[in-house]
């Protein structure tokens, strides 16, 4: 094994460096051809046998397309560019080359009955325009809103709005809307500790499962041709004795309320002369005072009640 000097190591590694940090500029006899709408370079020069032979032939090859893709990379760069979304890319122009067809265009489709029908007659098909989201109705909303905060006009929102300070009612309203932005519709939120149930959120249906135990259906099935079958009408009696304690409440509340009004006309002011005797003004007696008395204002009865 041949012996290696220090200096012939260093050379190598130096050589080694120089080959991954090559110039970008590349020496060519003859200029390529280049057709930048296809990202295509063609390379008219003269292979050199004498170095395709003494070289490695993947060598040769890898080195040889590493000048040529360098070279193209080059001519794109020389074209107008943009930035697209944070990004800077190039406006390629037209191909140049006509590429070749893998199989024959196809043939033009028949015209259907109605498109036949439509040339004669002279019908157009009016295409049907999407929604664009329009940015001046964006800025609109926003110049409206500044003016609104401005002159310190709430303004409606969707959401928590931005304001100086919020309540436990908007927070919760908040955080419910979120849960159940999911695409589960917050089946899977795991909630926070110590938290609430959310309120007036309405009540799911639960229906029976499909498959499991056969006996519940059946005994439910069977329960149900019972009812049906019996010409007597089935009588709930929770329900019933509910209905009844119900309306003997209501009669209860109905005469302490009657009672409570005669109680009230009982001791009425009345004042007014007749022929039991005279009424007064302010301490009449009620309807048991004396005979004959009037109905209130001084005036005089028309005879014994």
């Amino acid at each position: 094994m041949a012996a290696c000097s220090i200096e012939d190591v260093l050379a190598k590694a130096e050589q080694d460096e120089a080959e991954k940090l090559r110039s970008i500029t590349v020496q060519k006899e003859l200029d390529l051809e280049f057709d930048i709408g296809n990202l295509v370079a063609y390379d008219k020069n003269r292979i050199d046998i004498r170095q395709f032979r003494e070289q490695k032939k993947d060598d040769f090859l890898r080195s040889l397309a590493r000048d040529n893709t360098q070279l193209l990379i080059n001519e794109i760069w020389k074209h107008p560019t943009e930035r697209v979304e944070e990004v800077i890319v190039v406006k390629l122009p037209e191909p140049t080359t006509a590429l070749p067809r893998e199989k024959p265009p196809p043939k033009p489709r028949p015209p259907t009955k109605w498109e036949e029908f439509a040339k004669l007659k002279g019908i157009q098909k009016k295409k049907k325009t999407n929604l664009v989201w329009d940015d001046v109705a964006k800025n609109e909303l926003h110049r409206l809103r500044n003016i609104a905060r401005a002159q310190k006009i709430k303004v409606p929102g969707v959401g928590l709005t931005p304001t100086a300070q919020q309540s436990t009612t908007d927070l919760s309203r908040a955080v419910n809307v979120a849960k159940v932005s999911t695409a589960s519709a917050g089946k899977f939120q795991d909630r926070l500790p110590k938290e609430k149930a959310p309120r007036n959120t309405g009540k799911k249906r639960k229906f029976q499962p499909v498959i499991g135990n056969f006996s519940s259906e059946k005994q439910r099935q069977l329960d149900l041709l019972k009812v049906m079958d019996s010409k007597k009408p089935r009588l709930d009696v929770n329900k019933a004795v509910n209905k009844q304690m119900r309306e003997d409440d209501r009669e209860e509340s109905a005469a302490k309320f009657r009672k409570g009004g005669k109680k009230g006309r009982k001791g009425g002011n009345f004042s007014g002369k007749g022929k039991g005797g005279k009424g007064k003004g302010g301490g009449g007696k009620g309807r048991a005072g004396g005979k004959g008395q009037g109905p209130p204002g001084g005036k005089k009865g028309a005879g014994k009640r």
